[in-house]
């Protein structure tokens, strides 16, 4: 009887959410993952209006999210509210993800190439936006994550490299000499002598949605589709840069911090169209041979 009166008000709260968010702050997750569970949770709140949650209402909101966002988003809106029902010990309520086969080919449409990055820190340069640019350049040559710039201080760039802990784990990101000039130079002209080298005019760390805005502002300007400007994006070029070059996973998985290296292979995926042209190359397809077609 008391088991089913607790299910009959399982109301999903604000106050319940910011204790589950605190909860993982004290687990030492990323800020980054605590304001993406915080988000979904929101939507889910606002879905279900305060009606008692069940199975049934979260196999509902799938349903919804599957009408309307890619398999991937889907899955990182349930691994938060699946969090957060084991936290309040709603097992029950949860449901299982969808399951994605793995391409072994990347998005033509949303691979970044070099030659766009390019024109991204010039028509930054363009507009004025010193910063901007230059922390363009320091995600793309350095393969640091955004919720990581925090870590690219004076002191870092001063050593030529930033001591980064992501998840609890810490790892050394090395930052290239040119990159080093640049960027005291840059600290030297506004002023900053300690501490992170990105920040805002009150000298607090940029807000990664302010960054993601700026940049997309970028994609008329320098000729490359909105769909291809995102900071992770940026990353993905280091990681696809650096593999062609010395063809080494297991070392790019350390630099990128990654604890799997079929992480890491995700970042080294390219499109269906260059992998169609490296097979046209091979020149193994027969037109003709004795006046008779061959297909193959």
């Amino acid at each position: 009887m008391r088991r089913l009166e607790e299910k009959k008000w399982r109301i999903v709260t604000e106050e319940s959410i910011r204790k589950y968010c605190e909860w993982l702050s004290n687990c030492e997750k990323s800020v980054g993952t605590i304001e993406k569970y915080r988000y979904y949770l929101l939507q889910f709140r606002n879905y279900t209006r305060e009606r008692n949650v069940d199975q049934g209402i979260v196999l509902m909101w799938k349903h919804y999210l599957r009408s309307r966002f890619a398999p991937v988003t889907v899955n990182g809106a349930l691994s938060a509210i699946n969090g957060y029902f084991k936290f309040y010990h709603w097992e029950d309520c949860g449901v299982r993800f969808i399951k994605i086969g793995v391409s072994p080919f990347c998005q033509e449409s949303r691979e970044l190439s070099k030659e766009e990055y390019q024109r991204l820190v010039e028509a930054a340069i363009n507009r004025g936006n010193e910063r901007l640019s230059l922390l363009i350049q320091t995600i793309c040559s350095s393969g640091i994550r955004i919720s990581e710039l925090v870590y690219v201080t004076v002191e870092a760039v001063q050593k030529g490299k930033a001591e980064v802990d992501c998840k609890g784990r810490v790892r050394t990101v090395l930052l290239t000499k040119q990159l080093c000039v640049m960027l005291l130079e840059y600290a030297k002209r506004r002023g900053i002598t300690e501490g992170t080298i990105f920040i805002t005019r009150n000298g607090n760390a940029l807000d990664r949605s302010n960054i993601w805005r700026e940049m997309k502002a970028l994609g008329a300007e320098a000729g490359v589709e909105k769909d291809k400007i995102f900071p992770h994006n940026l990353r993905h070029l280091f990681a696809k840069t650096y593999y062609a070059a010395e063809k080494d996973i297991s070392k790019l998985a350390d630099i990128l911090g990654h604890s799997d290296v079929n992480t890491t292979r995700i970042y080294t995926r390219e499109s269906g169209n260059r992998h169609r042209m490296q097979l046209e190359n091979l020149g193994l397809l027969v037109t003709a041979y004795n006046r008779i077609s061959i297909l193959l």
